[in-house]
């Protein structure tokens, strides 16, 4: 068995190799079940090494033929994964969820208003719908937010009241530590600022839950504030990619939002939120440089700006379905010295109130960052 280098933990040198190479499940019906489209980690199953939960593709082109194989659940509960017939390491699949089984009282089924991710994460897109999904020069390629609403798994618009309730039954039911409310963008130039503050406002009236909220960069700063005073406790305002070229040719339609408003709106966020309080999401494998991601990692850290870097997963029914996902020695290249960029400046991502940094589990960031930290 592999020599794990943290205890009750796995090795990042794993989890990038199973984030970008997938694996083949012997029982699919192991654990609470994998998500198809949607937005957040879509395609994937979430198992657990000890205290580390992360994200694995399942349901992608690459993981179809990937190398590493995992058994269905012994006595104990634990899977052994397998490449060659050799065992590599053991996992648990969280189980379902307990407010997976309720409804609201108009019939509505809670999963379809928010789903576990990771172990602990509540999460909900509270807009199902984004105006540049709706156009194919604007959408995003690596997009499948309308997926799980075409296939009738969600439903277009979550309402305050709705997401108030699953969330203080996801706590009481099923132990989740913080939440992630995400959107696509409408047509408002508050870019779904509004939405969260209205979101977080009945979130936090119901249950003691610490929230993120993301949305594209509101036209108006004075939106990180009103969030802020709704409730919401950490900021997400997503590049993706760091480059114009990749920019421009990966999501045409944010591309037309220029990275000098994505700064200016992450420094007003930074001094409401605090440092490291406020993150990006950055895609790697959809053509940037490791230098350039790392550039640019450096540039957000200066200003207080959390960059949780994840690889690109190819998504089945995506224009970019067929895009080849990154190597795990690429993923290394990246996420090993950005560990060391962030704890420099004073951040990590156990320091993080809520949200995708804070879970980490669809990266191997964190665990870097745990190796830095224990030296």
């Amino acid at each position: 068995m592999r020599d794990l280098n943290l205890p009750s933990d796995a090795d990042p040198a794993l989890i990038n190799e199973l984030q970008t190479r997938g694996m083949r499940l012997v029982d699919p019906r192991a654990g609470h079940e994998s998500r198809r489209g949607g937005a957040g980690p879509s395609d994937h199953k979430a198992v657990s090494f000890g205290d580390r939960t992360v994200m694995i593709p399942v349901h992608t082109a690459p993981a179809f033929d990937s190398p590493y194989l995992v058994e269905a659940p012994d006595a104990s509960g634990q899977s052994r994964i397998l490449r060659d017939g050799a065992e590599l390491a053991r996992v648990r699949f969280p189980n379902r969820p307990r407010f997976y089984d309720l409804k609201t009282a108009d019939g509505i089924a809670y999963n379809q208003i928010a789903v576990l991710h990771s172990r602990d994460v509540l999460a909900s897109t509270v807009l199902q719908t984004c105006i540049r999904y709706e156009s194919r020069k604007k959408t995003c390629q690596f997009c499948s937010i309308g997926q799980s609403l075409a296939a009738g798994r969600t439903i277009a618009h979550k309402t305050p009241e709705q997401l108030a309730e699953v969330a203080a039954a996801a706590v009481a039911l099923d132990g989740v530590k913080h939440m992630v409310l995400t959107t696509g963008t409408p047509a408002g130039k508050d870019r779904g600022a509004s939405v969260m503050a209205d979101s977080a406002r009945a979130i936090k009236a119901a249950v003691d839950l610490p929230l993120q909220a993301q949305c594209e960069p509101p036209e108006d700063d004075a939106w990180h504030q009103r969030m802020k005073d709704a409730g919401v406790d950490a900021l997400g305002m997503h590049l993706e990619a760091v480059t114009p070229e990749v920019r421009a040719r990966i999501m045409p339609g944010k591309a037309s939002v220029p990275l000098e408003k994505y700064f200016a709106s992450f420094a007003a966020a930074v001094k409401v939120f605090g440092r490291g309080q406020v993150s990006t999401y950055i895609l790697a494998g959809l053509g940037d440089s490791a230098e350039a991601i790392l550039a640019m990692s450096q540039r957000l850290v200066d200003i207080g700006v959390y960059p949780f870097v994840v690889p690109f997963v190819p998504i089945s029914g995506t224009p970019l379905e067929s895009h080849p996902a990154p190597r795990p020695e690429f993923m290394a290249s990246v996420l090993e010295p950005l560990s060391r960029i962030v704890i420099d400046a004073g951040m990590k991502a156990s320091d993080i109130k809520a949200g995708c940094g804070k879970c980490g589990a669809c990266s191997a960031l964190s665990s870097y960052e745990k190796l830095r930290v224990q030296g």
